[in-house]
């Protein structure tokens, strides 16, 4: 088509007008529309056929005088019905009969896309117009209904608050009255009890110094003149409280207690019958006079709801006693420590049957490897096994604790004292109990880091380790205790072979440990505590006997981020300490409650003035250091502190003792023994002022003499301990003023009291523990058994 629209373009115009006045593009037309829709056979003979027609026709000649010629002229009527003219005049281009040059189709199909694609611009850009405007509406719309609504939650709020406001004006008036009003009800209230205390103060005070009065000038024999205070009618008001409270107050008793109480009245027996007081069963407090029946019945009653039973140093308790436990079945606690008649028998039945125990104490016990073999097979729970001093199990019991299924869940273990072990059974309780947390090996001569080697392999879960008296100890079992460890709490004691690489191993593996105790290495110098000022949380520190250790190891520790967390710090017999020590400790360790500096012979009485600005302390050992007057003094500014040590502080005296009793309130424990020169008028003023004390050591004080247990009879009521050990001007008298004034006493110690009849100490029958002689006292105390100082102490007593 494009080489005959070529040749076209360049043909003769007589040749154009030929083709023009003869029809030459209709006939074309006509024949190829006709070919192309009726598809003939022969396409030939077709053409032939149509042509013959047209010459037949040649004479029939339209008014221009042209043929009659029609696109669908040799298409039949079937199928001319559904077609129309699609072609038109493009033949008439086609041979270039019109006027003007010839258009090629490419530029006709670029021509279409364009207006098409004008006409898509053209709508789509009108379109966009359109979807813009609507959404600006719609935009606006919102934003007005947006405007509305706020305006309408702001004019309700408005008029809510100005309401609530209003409420709030009037309920503030409300309460102002009523505070008011209960504010005056409670002055008078709290003025009625100052009041009433400060009377009662006052009248105590008065009877107090009229009593001590009468004892100074020999008034009061008789004994009824002995207790100040008489005591009240005794009334039951715990019948009368609610249920619960009653439980609450009855669950603080023991087994002895309960059972006196069950015998008061119906009320309290019923009380005491209540299951839940008997979950938690101690036998120990009764332990020389309970009967394996007692236990027994116990048992039998409330199997079912205890949990807790302690049989420590039960030697009277037998099969009956342990078929009871058996069948206790929700027990999970059972402590048979210092048991001597527990055998393997009777544990095995228990073991079997108590499949819910979780802690287990065999502590001070003849059992053996039988046991250990039952603990293997049914010690499934079992949690926390204590197997202390117990040394007739050998390597093959912890052997079957390695091959069983039970104990491997322990999280603690402690097998202090078992000398028999070997490093193959130190390997099989590694094997068994991996997932070990708290281990205790305490009193182990033969422990050695191989033993600690084998153990201690697998297990990643250790936090505390407790190596006390082991001397064999080095810086390698150290190493293997610590590395891959979370530890927080590591003892040992008596080591010689650990030095200051182990404080550097721990200080890089364990960053969250906060108890140390490390007493007497004595290689452990201050660059120990340096290797540790860097650790975070150390809250416990006792580095006592450690004798190479000084202000400058003190400083760096509590100059690091623990010495503001400190709470117990233990620096007794570092004889190297100085004032300097004291100084850091008092300006950073503001929590520190517990502080012991025994034997630290260099401190002077200036130092340890400043103990008493540390806020929180609480319990202060000084003994054998130079303690005086001034730092008594300093010390009683501290209200905080409960109790205190001076033992064999020779510059103790009753001026010093006075000046730190005065303010000395809450003090409950007090020794000041071997202080040669105290006497009766310090303990007047500690009896006038310290009543809620519960323990006083006056060991080794020659100038008390009976007046002094009169004065503390007379006030302080609640004494359990009392030591007089020594005192040698002290007679029978005392006993006299102890059953009528301290009735709670229950550890009296009375060594070396030559004027003390043994008639009258076997007469006292409400204390416990008592210990007695009448020898005179040892050398050692400094004076004979009337009170004069030795020769080697004369100097000491003209000074003070």
């Amino acid at each position: 088509m494009t080489a005959a629209m070529a040749f076209m373009s360049y043909a003769d115009p007589e040749m154009k007008l030929y083709i023009k006045s003869h029809s030459l593009p209709q006939i074309y037309e006509a024949l190829l529309v006709g070919l192309f829709v009726q598809c003939p056979d022969d396409p030939l003979i077709f053409l032939e056929e149509k042509i013959q027609e047209l010459q037949k026709q040649k004479m029939l000649l339209t008014k221009e005088g042209h043929l009659d010629l029609s696109w669908d002229m040799f298409i039949t009527a079937e199928f001319r019905q559904g077609m129309t003219k699609l072609i038109g005049s493009y033949l008439s281009y086609l041979f270039d009969l019109e006027v003007g040059e010839v258009l090629p189709p490419e530029m006709y199909e670029n021509a279409y896309q364009f207006y098409l694609n004008f006409l898509l611009k053209k709508y789509f850009r009108e379109w966009m117009n359109y979807i813009r405007n609507k959404r600006k509406v719609q935009i606006k719309y919102l934003q007005d209904k947006l405007k509305a609504e706020n305006q309408y939650i702001h004019n309700k709020l408005r008029m809510t608050f100005k309401a609530w406001v209003k409420w709030r004006q009037l309920e503030r008036k409300k309460q102002a009255l009523a505070l008011k009003h209960i504010r005056h009800v409670n002055d008078q209230l709290l003025a009625k009890l100052i009041l009433r205390e400060w009377n009662t103060v006052t009248k105590e005070a008065k009877s107090s110094r009229k009593y001590f009065e009468r004892l100074e000038q020999g008034e009061l024999e008789d004994e009824s003149d002995i207790l100040l205070i008489t005591p009240a009618e005794d009334k039951d008001h715990i019948s009368s409280f609610p249920w619960a409270v009653a439980l609450k107050i009855f669950g603080n008793l023991g087994v002895r207690e309960l059972a006196r109480c069950a015998q008061v009245c119906q009320s309290w027996k019923v009380i005491t019958q209540s299951s839940s007081l008997w979950s938690k069963l101690n036998f120990y407090p009764v332990r020389k006079y309970i009967k394996d029946n007692d236990v027994a019945n116990i048992l039998r009653n409330y199997r079912s709801t205890i949990v807790h039973l302690s049989l420590r140093g039960c030697n009277n308790i037998g099969w009956s006693t342990f078929k009871g436990i058996s069948r206790c079945r929700n027990l999970q606690d059972l402590n048979l420590s210092e048991c001597e008649n527990v055998t393997d028998e009777f544990v095995s039945t228990v073991i079997e049957t108590c499949t819910s125990l979780v802690y287990l104490n065999m502590a001070y016990t003849n059992i053996s490897d039988a046991t250990l073999r039952s603990l293997s097979k049914f010690g499934l729970n079992l949690q926390y096994l204590s197997l202390a001093y117990s040394k007739k199990f050998t390597n093959k019991g912890l052997n079957y604790l390695a091959t069983g299924k039970g104990c491997h869940r322990l999280v603690y273990l402690d097998i202090s004292g078992c000398t028999e072990i070997s490093v193959q059974g130190f390997k099989s309780i590694g094997i068994a109990c991996n997932e070990i947390e708290h281990l205790v090996i305490n009193d182990m001569a033969t422990l050695t880091t191989s033993c600690i080697t084998a153990m201690v392999g697998c297990y990643y879960n250790l936090t505390t380790v407790s190596l006390l008296a082991s001397p064999h100890i080095s810086d390698a079992a150290v190493k293997v205790l610590v590395q891959g460890k979370k530890l927080t709490t590591f003892k040992t004691e008596g080591s010689k072979r650990i030095t200051d690489t182990s404080f550097k191993i721990i200080s890089t593996n364990c960053p969250n440990l906060n108890h140390i105790y490390v007493a007497d290495c004595q290689k452990i110098t201050d660059n120990s505590l340096k290797f540790i000022s860097t650790l975070k949380s150390i809250v416990v520190l006792n580095i006592s006997d450690c004798t190479r250790i000084t202000d400058v190891g003190i400083q760096s520790f509590v100059e690091g981020p623990s010495g503001s967390k400190l709470r117990e710090l233990n620096l007794s017999n570092c004889v190297l300490i100085t004032d300097v020590s004291i100084l850091k400790i008092a300006q950073r360790c503001f929590r520190l409650t517990h502080l012991r500096m025994r034997y630290c012979v260099h401190l002077t009485d200036s130092g340890i003035e400043w103990l008493g600005s540390l806020p929180a302390v609480t319990n202060i050992d000084l003994t054998g250091t130079n303690a005086q007057e001034q730092s008594l003094s300093g010390l009683g500014g501290n209200l905080k502190i409960k109790e205190l040590i001076v033992a064999k502080c020779s510059g103790v005296t009753d001026n010093g003792l006075q000046k730190f009793y005065h303010k000395m309130f809450n003090l409950e424990y007090l020794d000041i023994s071997h202080c040669l020169s105290v006497s009766d008028h310090s303990v007047k003023t500690l009896a006038f002022c310290c009543r809620r004390l519960l323990s006083f050591n006056i060991a080794g004080c020659p100038k008390i003499t009976d007046l002094s247990i009169q004065y503390l009879a007379g006030v302080c009521h609640y004494i359990y301990f009392l030591d007089i050990s020594g005192c040698v001007k002290l007679t029978d008298s005392i006993f006299k003023f102890l059953k009528k004034g301290c009735k709670k006493l229950r550890i009296l110690n009375m060594l070396y009291c030559p004027k003390i009849t043994k008639q009258t100490v076997k007469a006292a029958k409400n204390i416990q523990k008592l210990e007695y002689s009448d020898e005179s006292p040892p050398i050692w105390f400094g004076y004979d058994e009337q009170g004069n100082y030795l020769a080697m102490n004369k100097d000491e007593e003209e000074s003070n």
